[in-house]
């Protein structure tokens, strides 16, 4: 595993622990976030228990390295659906933006553990 690998994880481990709680515990910030962008208060949980779901990977991947891929997909995907609810809701490119940073992050680790994605526990 590459340090930039590690670097990169540990900023998404962090940022998704702290971003996943907020969201399941109900953080005002989310849960007008959310409620702006026209989406029920249960998707706010959910969205917040995917990310501590992709966290946990995350940290598991310092153990088994290919478990990083997977997790990358996982919440890469998920910012991809999150900047494409910020378009659509029309905010500007600063609410937006993050979102799709984040997503770029994961694509990053995709890329840097694709070769690994066959066998994500060996």
């Amino acid at each position: 595993m590459t340090v930039l690998s590690i670097v990169l994880q540990s900023l998404l481990v962090l940022y998704y622990v702290f971003s996943g709680t907020a969201k399941v515990i109900g953080a005002k910030y989310w849960t007008d976030m959310f409620q702006h962008l026209g989406l029920p208060s249960w998707f706010r949980v959910v969205t917040g228990l995917v990310q501590l779901l992709g966290a946990a990977v995350l940290i598991a991947g310092y153990w088994y390295a290919g478990a990083i891929g997977w997790a990358g997909i996982w919440l890469g995907v998920t910012m991809l659906a999150a900047f494409l609810v910020h378009l659509k809701a029309k905010d500007p490119i600063g609410k937006s933006s993050p979102a799709l940073v984040f997503a770029a992050i994961n694509i990053a680790l995709i890329v840097l553990h694709a070769d690994q994605l066959a066998h994500p526990f060996a």
